[in-house]
């Protein structure tokens, strides 16, 4: 069959069924397979893949541009149900077929490996299960995006009535943030409901597969060859003695600035764990518009790299952004790909803030990965290990950091600039004792299911591990706002023990940026020759190709908090 005469274009492929599709599946599962033919074997199914891939991310995408979309949740739920049920177990199929057909393409190492762990998972009766984990989180989402409230005579969303507790007035932030936690604690029933369907779905899930917990299962299905749940403890551990000190510095001498005895969370610029507010010093404003917030960024790009910059001007000619935050918008940011053309598309909520230009700059450079891997011939190899992909969004940020003066036409004067870069850079150190408290919450619920499917408990074990991490920020007479805060995370409801990630990337993405103050151009071109690599080689590869370590002990830990640290002293003069 010519797998080439399949549709590339949207519109077409969104009309696709499995019975349009079956056919290739069929053709891939009976065709003679031999050292000869292997690599087009791999293309064409690469060509089905990419269908499947694509038609699931704009219809997921669809889901959050608008979460009150009823057709948009109904396409997705047909999907989940059908065609994407029916692929897996084709694909499930052809893995097989090449595993015990003993063929090892060129450059496919890592992919076998990978595959064979995927294929030991697969069982037939997850994939209902599977497809009800997602409409799961399509519940998720549609809570957390009708949260709304009314301030100031207008309805607002909690992402923009975040942004205003950086109010000088102590007491309106103190009113705002109960305003915000009080609309949030009317969805603890629901949310609490939700959860003993995530969990009950998820053991389901591990059982069926073969596996003791869900933690096990999801070991194997990140494909997690290169640590362990024990080398998270360690990371744990170190965070703890490194980390929580510098932290609690931070938070020590903004307390003093602020002339307070305590920090409470109305205190901090996010409500719960990031940088305390700045009083005296106007907000940063760094766009008045989605126009000149695209157009700075550009600008930022082009002074990275030439090449960095044409990517994000063919984001923005293809309307591959999303930017602006809006009522029934899914909460966060993401990045997420159209394999069949391999173009990247960012998905935000912007309401005119600093953390904006962060977060694109973030999602721009999964958004890279995405440009830089596309040459690669076969899907699989473009499986990267998430706790790379993070070192591509995160070092960007990094990356980007020293453009960010309008000398440059980014946002700020030198002034401005250097206060983002502090609190970027801040925000850095004060983000590891908050993964610690999501991962390690994660850890014991899966190594206590049952304790870990009673909220209670799960309320409980939050504020153990709170008051463990972030000792600094007083919750005194808040008990139900902070046992909570698990609600309000979305990776331990929708992507449960995906965050520990962006704690160990965030150790690459500072790696890079000690190179990078050493030579800049240097260090951008270790990057992308990494992110070049998609998924062909291990997790200490690509990190050894960025010019970093794969590892998350405590000298490692150490080393990146002092090259921050000076980073920020530096910048204070």
């Amino acid at each position: 069959m010519d797998f080439q005469t399949l549709p590339k274009d949207a519109e077409s492929i969104l009309k696709l069924k499995w019975t349009d599709l079956e056919a290739y599946a069929n053709d891939l599962e009976s065709r003679p397979l031999n050292k000869g033919n292997v690599a087009q074997w791999l293309l064409d199914w690469t060509v089905l893949s990419d269908i499947i891939s694509e038609t699931y991310a704009r219809l997921s995408l669809a889901t959050t541009v608008n979460t009150a979309d009823k057709r948009a949740e109904e396409s997705f739920k047909a999907f989940l149900d059908n065609l994407l049920q029916a692929s897996r177990s084709a694909f499930q199929k052809l893995k097989v077929r090449l595993l015990e057909s003993g063929l090892q393409p060129e450059g496919f190492e890592i992919p076998l490996r990978n595959m064979k762990a995927e294929a030991d998972l697969f069982r037939d009766e997850n994939l209902s299960l599977l497809s009800e984990q997602q409409k799961l989180s399509l519940e998720y989402d549609k809570i957390i995006g009708a949260e709304v409230i009314e301030w100031e005579g207008k309805e607002i969303t909690l992402t923009q009535a975040t942004q205003k507790l950086n109010n000088p007035d102590r007491e309106k932030r103190e009113a705002l943030w109960h305003t915000i936690l009080d609309r949030r604690l009317e969805d603890r029933e629901g949310i609490n409901d939700l959860w003993g369907k995530f969990m009950e779905n998820r053991a389901a899930i591990a059982r069926n597969a073969g596996k003791k917990s869900w933690r096990e299962y999801a070991w194997q299905n990140f494909l997690r060859f290169d640590y362990s749940p024990e080398d998270c403890r360690s990371f744990h551990k170190a965070i703890e003695e490194v980390v929580v000190p510098a932290a609690t510095r931070i938070y020590d001498n903004h307390r003093n600035d602020l002339g307070l005895e305590n920090l409470r969370p109305w205190d901090l610029t996010d409500g719960w764990f990031g940088r305390p507010v700045d009083i005296g010093k106007p907000k940063l404003k760094p766009f008045k518009d989605m126009d000149e917030f695209e157009y700075k960024t550009a600008a930022i790009f082009n002074h990275v790299d030439k090449k960095i910059g044409e990517y994000f001007k063919e984001l923005e000619d293809n309307h591959m952004l999303d930017l602006p935050n809006r009522k029934n918008k899914a909460p966060g940011a993401y990045c997420t790909s159209f394999d069949v053309i391999r173009k990247p598309f960012v998905f935000m909520n912007a309401v005119g803030q600093h953390d904006d230009v962060q977060t694109l700059l973030h999602e721009s450079g999964h958004a890279f990965h995405v440009f830089e891997s596309s040459a690669l011939p076969y899907a699989q190899q473009l499986n990267v290990p998430m706790e790379f992909a993070e070192v591509a969004s995160m070092g960007m940020e990094l990356l980007a950091a020293p453009y960010l003066t309008q000398e440059f036409g980014g946002f700020y004067t030198a002034e401005e600039a250097a206060r983002a870069r502090i609190e970027h850079m801040e925000g850095c150190i004060l983000f590891w004792p908050f993964m610690a408290v999501v991962d390690a919450f994660q850890h014991w619920v899966y190594e206590n299911p049952k304790s870990g499917s009673e909220p209670a408990s799960c309320d409980a074990k939050w504020e153990e591990l709170w008051n463990r991490f972030i000792p600094a920020i007083d919750w005194s007479g808040l008990d139900d706002e902070l046992k909570t805060g698990w609600h309000r995370k979305l990776h331990i409801h929708q992507v449960p023990f995906y965050y520990v990630e962006y704690g160990m990337a965030q150790l690459g993405a500072t790696q890079i940026f000690a190179n990078a103050q050493k030579d800049q151009s240097k260090a951008v071109a270790s990057y992308r020759k990494a992110l070049s690599l998609g998924g062909k080689v291990t997790l200490p590869e690509l990190f050894a190709t960025a010019g970093g370590k794969f590892a998350f002990d405590r000298e490692t830990v150490q080393q990146a908090v002092s090259v921050l640290e000076r980073s920020i002293e530096s910048l204070r003069v």
